[in-house]
């Protein structure tokens, strides 16, 4: 196996390599004048499983050239076997129709990066799992919920309230719960379709002066975890944190989520942020371990 980290996740790709103990081959990119894209593999892969580590956060279309670019280079250079490791997976919402004359993005993807020579893929807390199944290789999602309940844990919020901002995260909260040891949560979060607007129903938590986590897979603009702070602090949470594993924070997200009375924002370096004081390598190279062992 050798490890090739792609230019959006450098440090990511080189911390699994020393976890793993095995050799990197550096990629060499640039941008054409045009804004094409170019890369180059300075190193041999003849013979070897090529693992890519390359997240499609934004600029999420260069991420995505980029990565089939180096899975096509791997391929054209003889990889016996090449397995693309995307922590944030692009497009992964865009899962279903939800208004006539959509496309369904994720499919689409899908289908570039079979093209491209890709035969295995792990990704991190993608949306919504069943969308992998459609995949036209082995695709898995893992979860990197542990790592955060685990960093707030050793800083000494054990039994902190664990709260997912709907219910469909129910699933995070509850494995963050886990860790924390703690009580857990979900809001009903209602979103306009045409403007994406939030809005959240109050509902009743026992979290008067207590400490309250909010987990979410992804923090994209902020308004989600800023209506959910809002109603934290209505029923007399005493501090109120957020966690996610995709720390996107488009726009003024940060300052808009810090004004909503949030103490502290931690993300993982799924997303390369301010934010990111959790590091995905300990579960990525374990997945690896795990696939070559399967």
């Amino acid at each position: 196996m050798k490890i090739l980290p792609g230019p959006a996740s450098k440090e990511l790709g080189e911390k699994v390599a020393q976890l793993l103990g095995v050799q990197i081959v550096p990629v060499f990119f640039k941008s054409f004048p045009d804004g094409e894209s170019y890369v180059r593999l300075d190193g041999e892969v003849k013979g070897e499983e090529a693992v890519i580590i390359q997240t499609t956060s934004p600029p999420q279309d260069t991420r995505l050239i980029q990565l089939a670019l180096i899975a096509d280079a791997a391929k054209r250079n003889d990889a016996t076997r090449i397995v693309a490791v995307v922590p944030y997976l692009a497009y992964a919402r865009q899962d279903k129709v939800f208004l006539k004359g959509e496309a369904i993005s994720i499919e689409a993807i899908a289908k570039m990066l079979k093209a491209t020579g890709i035969d295995n893929l792990i990704t991190v807390n993608v949306h919504q799992k069943n969308v992998l199944e459609k995949f036209p290789f082995q695709a898995k999602s893992i979860s990197a919920i542990p790592l955060l309940a685990e960093h707030f844990k050793h800083r000494g919020f054990k039994e902190a309230f664990a709260l997912a901002p709907d219910k469909g995260a129910i699933g995070i909260a509850e494995e963050a719960s886990k860790v924390l040891g703690g009580d857990f949560g979900y809001l009903e979060k209602q979103r306009d379709r045409y403007t994406g607007c939030v809005s959240v129903e109050k509902k009743e938590f026992a979290v008067k002066g207590k400490t309250v986590i909010i987990f979410d897979d992804i923090i994209s603009t902020g308004g989600t975890i800023v209506a959910a702070a809002n109603v934290l602090n209505e029923l007399g949470a005493a501090k109120v944190y957020a966690a996610c594993v995709h720390p996107l924070l488009v726009g003024e997200a940060e300052k808009r989520i810090r004004q909503a009375g949030v103490e502290e924002i931690v993300g993982t370096d799924s997303v390369p942020s301010s934010v990111s004081k959790v590091s995905l390598s300990p579960l990525i190279a374990q997945a690896l371990r795990e696939l070559q062992s399967g």
